[in-house]
């Protein structure tokens, strides 16, 4: 279906000494223990501050390789960006400004164009490896023919779907020939608290890199979707994404087989197109990836949907524990 005309919307730090930001580019410890030196006269061990600095760079750089490692091992093989529930994207005395975190993050959130049997399908996606991978929504990318995604720089590529999850409406696509992208710091959904505030970027109706601000307003929404297989967009672009929420059903009937997520609740802006976008908290960290926003009573078709102030968002650690399962290559 034609999102643009839908009602929806739509990866350490750790104690001194080794407090040193975790760098990807490390390199990762060898698979094997050091060969033993040769045998021979022993050497007098080396004393004094140097040998002291020198046992200091060698645990730090055997600590940051691992961690680093084990990151990329989860994430996959492209240059990743990760942050820590206290790590920061925006410099600290920028923190909460809304200018600052969109600078920060808008170069990590791209279009989506996806061409569908019977119509198209416009949405969003995070950028989360260097070499081109991106979350969306799965009813994005449902049932498309071919996928096209631009860059808030204007450059475009085609894409893949890797992997698929409609329980979660997640989706993993992957571009064809990118790279040296800049990923996305994924943060930490557990420690979000209503009253946060919190900025989303998106490309509502086409409009590539839009950003709105707003706070959180609940935690813990049950938003329920269709896990048919033809849960993407419908036919013909016209926009009829069926998901329920409190009660009520939104773009038609979501049928007999369905699945119900915890949502963050935002009253950020959200329109048809931001889905697959980021939910951005004060220090520039993805904590959601907008899915779905509540459309007025009063409106009679999915043409005449707009944001009303609540808007709902898959919380990013359930991205995180997702992207095994996408990566790997599930069509769920």
């Amino acid at each position: 279906m034609t999102e643009s005309q839908g009602t929806y919307e739509q990866p350490y730090s750790s104690s001194a000494p080794s407090a040193a930001p975790v760098d990807p580019a490390w390199p990762p410890p060898p698979p094997y223990e050091p060969a033993a030196p040769a045998a021979g006269p022993a050497k007098k061990r080396t004393r004094g501050p140097m040998a002291l600095l020198a046992a200091v760079a060698i645990v730090a750089a055997a600590v940051g390789g691992g961690t680093a490692y084990a990151f990329q091992e989860l994430t996959g093989k492209g240059t990743a960006a990760v942050a820590g529930s206290s790590t920061t994207v925006v410099p600290s005395s920028k923190k909460g400004d809304v200018a600052a975190i969109a600078a920060a993050v808008s170069p990590s959130v791209v279009e989506i164009r996806a061409t569908l049997a019977g119509g198209s399908s416009t949405g969003s996606g995070v950028i989360i490896t260097s070499d081109g991978e991106i979350v969306t929504n799965n009813h994005v990318v449902s049932g498309a023919t071919s996928i096209k995604v631009r860059t808030s720089d204007g450059r475009s590529y085609t894409a893949e779907v890797v992997g698929t999850d409609s329980s979660k409406d997640l989706a993993l696509i992957k571009l064809n020939g990118a790279s040296g992208l800049k990923p996305a710091a994924l943060g930490d959904s557990s420690g979000v608290q209503v009253g946060d505030t919190v900025v989303a970027i998106g490309s509502p109706e086409g409009l590539t890199g839009t950003v709105t601000s707003g706070i959180v307003s609940a935690l813990n929404r049950d938003v329920t979707v269709s896990t048919d297989e033809n849960q993407g967009q419908g036919q013909g672009g016209d926009g009829q994404w069926p998901f329920q929420f409190g009660g009520r059903e939104f773009n038609g009937d979501t049928g007999s087989s369905t699945t119900t997520y915890k949502a963050i609740q935002t009253d950020a802006s959200l329109n048809p197109g931001n889905s697959g976008g980021a939910l951005i908290d004060a220090n520039g960290r993805v904590i959601g990836i907008n899915s779905a926003m509540y459309a007025g009573a009063q409106a009679s078709s999915s043409s005449d949907a707009g944001s009303i102030g609540l808007g709902f968002a898959i919380p990013i650690d359930t991205v995180k524990s997702d992207l095994p399962k996408l990566r790997a290559g599930s069509q769920s």
